[in-house]
C-alpha cells in the first residue's frame, strides 16, 4: 500500500511536470503574453467589435427613423382616408391622435395660426337683443316664377326667370324690398314636414351639405355640452348622398321619423332644383336664412370639413366681440375676383368662355380689380365658412349674391365682392385672416372627385348644335339671355398669377 501511494505521487507530479513544461514551450513558441504578436491581436479583436457595434448602432437609428416615418406617413394617409375608420382615429379627442401628438408626429400646418377664442364657452354672454335693422327695414321674396310660363321653360325654376331690371333695380336699397331669392313655387328643394317642424325651434344652427355623394358627415370635436344643447347641427343633403351614407356609416332615426349620423340632423331636399351638385349645394349655403326662417344665427360649414372650435367661441370671436352682424374669411391667395376667375379658368372648375362673360359682365358694371386703395381686404374669399346674423340686411346680401349664383357661374366667389361693391359700402362685414380659417377645421378629401361636362367646354360652339345639352336646364339662364350692354369692347383686365398654388 505505501508503495503503491508513492508511485501515485510521484507519477501525478511528473505529469504536472510535463504539462508545466508543455505551457512554458508553447508561451515561448508565441512570444509571451506581451509580445508584439498578441499584442496585434487583442488590438484588431477591439477594433472589429468596435466596428461592428458602430454599424450596429447605425443601422438600428436608421431603423427608428424609417419605422417613425412610416408611422407619420400612415397617420398622414389615414386623416386623409375616405375609409370611416382610417379618418377616425385622427380625431382630435382619439388616444391615437393624443399619442400622436405627444410624440410629436402630428404635422402643424403652416398655413394655421392660434385664434383669440374665448377660455370658457360657458361664460359667454349671449346677446339678448339683435342687432337693429337701419337700412333695410322690410323684406319679401318673389315667390312665383313669372317667366315660367313664356314659351321658354316647361316648369317653374328654383331661382325664377330675373330679368336684367329685376337684377338692377335688386341693388338699389330701401327700407322695404322684395326681390328673388330662390324658393319659387313647383321649383324643387322641398322639405319634409317632419324636418320643417324640427327646424322650427332652431335659434342657433351649424349648416352643412352633401350633394350626390361627395362627402360624408364628419362629426364635430371640442364641442362644449352647452352648445350641444343650444345648437341645432343640420346636415342638407339630397336622396343619392343619403343612400350613399346608409351604405357607408350609421344612420339612426329617432321616433319622429327624423334621421341622424351622429350629431348631424339630415334635412332632405326632394328634387334638387339644379342639375349641377355644385350649384345645388349652394342653396344651404348662401340661403340658410330661408331654409331655416326661425335661426338668429348660423355658422355654415362645407361638407368636407369637420369643425374643431366651439361654436359659441366662434360667434363670440368673429360676431358678439366686436359687435360685426356677417363673417367670412380672406381668401389665401386672391384679392381680386378676376385673380380668381383665372384659377377657376386653369382649374377647369367652369367652363371657361361662360367665366369670361360673367367676368365681363362685371366689369362692364364698374367692378375694377381690387387695389389696396379700396376699403376692402379683399374682393374674394375662403367661402367654405361663413358665419352671420340673420339682419334684415345680411339676409337681403345672402339673396342678392344667391341671384348671381343662378344667374352666372355656380362659383360663388366670383360674386361675393361683386355684391360688396354693387351695394355700395352699406353692407358691413368682417373678413378675417385666413391663417384663423384654417385653424377653424379638419379638411377630409372629397369620397370622389367632382365632374361635370360643362367645366371642360373651351368655345361657346361646343354649346352648339348637337351639345346644346351640355348647357345647365334650370341654371346659369344669365350666362344665355341677352345682355343689355354692349360687351364687345370689354377686354378683361391681365392677370399676374401671384401664387403656384394659386
Amino acid at each position: 500500500m505505501e508503495s503503491d501511494l508513492q508511485r501515485s505521487v510521484s507519477l501525478r507530479a511528473s505529469r504536472r511536470a510535463e504539462r508545466n513544461n508543455t505551457q512554458l514551450q508553447t508561451k515561448d513558441a508565441e512570444g509571451g503574453f506581451f509580445s508584439p504578436g498578441r499584442f496585434s491581436q487583442d488590438y484588431a479583436t477591439k477594433i472589429i467589435w468596435k466596428m461592428g457595434f458602430i454599424r450596429l448602432f447605425l443601422v438600428g437609428g436608421i431603423l427608428w427613423m424609417l419605422l417613425i416615418l412610416i408611422v407619420l406617413l400612415f397617420h398622414v394617409w389615414s386623416c386623409q382616408s375616405s375609409l370611416g375608420f382610417f379618418s377616425a382615429i385622427c380625431k382630435r379627442d382619439s388616444k391615437v391622435f393624443a399619442v400622436s401628438d405627444t410624440m410629436g408626429l402630428v404635422p402643424k400646418p403652416l398655413h394655421r395660426c392660434p385664434i383669440p377664442l374665448a377660455d370658457d364657452p360657458d361664460k359667454i354672454v349671449i346677446p339678448k337683443r339683435r342687432t337693429p335693422d337701419n337700412v333695410v327695414q322690410s323684406l319679401s321674396y318673389i315667390t312665383d316664377d313669372e317667366g315660367a310660363n313664356n314659351g321658354s321653360q316647361s316648369r317653374p325654376l328654383f331661382g325664377g326667370h330675373q330679368s336684367w331690371l329685376q337684377r338692377q333695380e335688386s341693388f338699389n336699397l330701401k327700407s322695404t324690398m322684395k326681390v328673388h331669392c330662390g324658393f319659387n313655387r313647383h321649383g324643387g328643394a322641398e322639405m319634409a314636414s317632419k324636418d320643417i317642424k324640427y327646424v322650427e325651434k332652431c335659434r342657433f344652427v351649424v349648416a352643412s351639405g352633401i350633394f350626390d355623394g361627395y362627402d360624408l358627415p364628419h362629426q364635430p370635436s371640442n364641442i362644449s355640452q352647452r352648445s350641444q344643447k343650444l345648437f341645432c347641427f343640420l346636415m342638407v343633403v339630397d336622396e343619392v348622398s343619403i343612400d350613399f351614407m346608409k351604405k357607408s356609416a350609421t344612420v339612426r332615426k329617432d321616433n319622429d321619423g327624423g334621421q341622424w349620423v351622429g350629431i348631424w340632423r339630415l334635412i332632405l331636399l326632394k328634387q334638387p332644383p339644379y342639375d349641377e351638385p355644385r350649384r345645388n349645394g349652394k342653396v344651404p349655403k348662401i340661403l340658410t336664412h330661408r331654409l331655416f326662417p326661425q335661426a338668429q344665427y348660423s355658422i355654415w360649414i362645407d361638407g368636407k370639413m369637420e369643425l374643431i372650435v366651439d361654436p359659441l367661441l366662434v360667434l363670440e370671436r368673429y360676431l358678439w366681440r366686436e359687435k360685426h352682424t356677417f363673417a367670412i374669411a380672406q381668401h389665401k391667395h386672391h384679392h381680386s375676383i378676376y385673380e380668381e376667375a383665372d384659377a377657376n379658368k386653369r382649374r377647369k372648375r367652369y367652363a371657361r368662355p361662360l367665366i369670361d362673360h360673367q367676368m365681363k359682365i362685371y366689369l362692364y358694371e364698374g367692378m375694377e380689380p381690387w387695389s389696396p386703395k379700396k376699403k376692402t381686404i379683399s374682393d374674394v374669399p375662403e367661402g367654405a365658412i361663413v358665419i352671420r346674423e340673420h339682419t334684415t340686411l345680411n339676409n337681403l346680401f345672402s339673396c342678392l349674391w344667391f341671384n348671381e349664383v343662378n344667374l352666372f357661374t355656380p362659383r360663388d366667389q366670383l360674386s361675393f365682392g361683386y355684391v360688396v361693391y354693387r351695394l355700395g359700402g352699406l353692407f358691413k362685414f368682417l373678413m378675417f385672416p385666413n391663417c384663423e380659417y384654417n385653424s377653424l377645421f379638419v379638411l377630409h378629401p372629397h369620397t370622389r372627385e367632382h365632374s361635370s361636362k360643362v367645366e371642360w367646354v373651351k368655345s361657346l360652339d361646343e354649346f352648339k348644335g348637337n351639345n346644346s345639352g351640355l348647357r345647365e336646364s334650370r341654371g346659369g339662364f344669365g350666362l344665355w339671355t341677352p345682355y343689355p350692354g354692349n360687351l364687345d369692347l370689354v377686354v378683361l383686365p391681365p392677370v399676374a398669377r401671384t401664387s403656384k398654388s394659386g
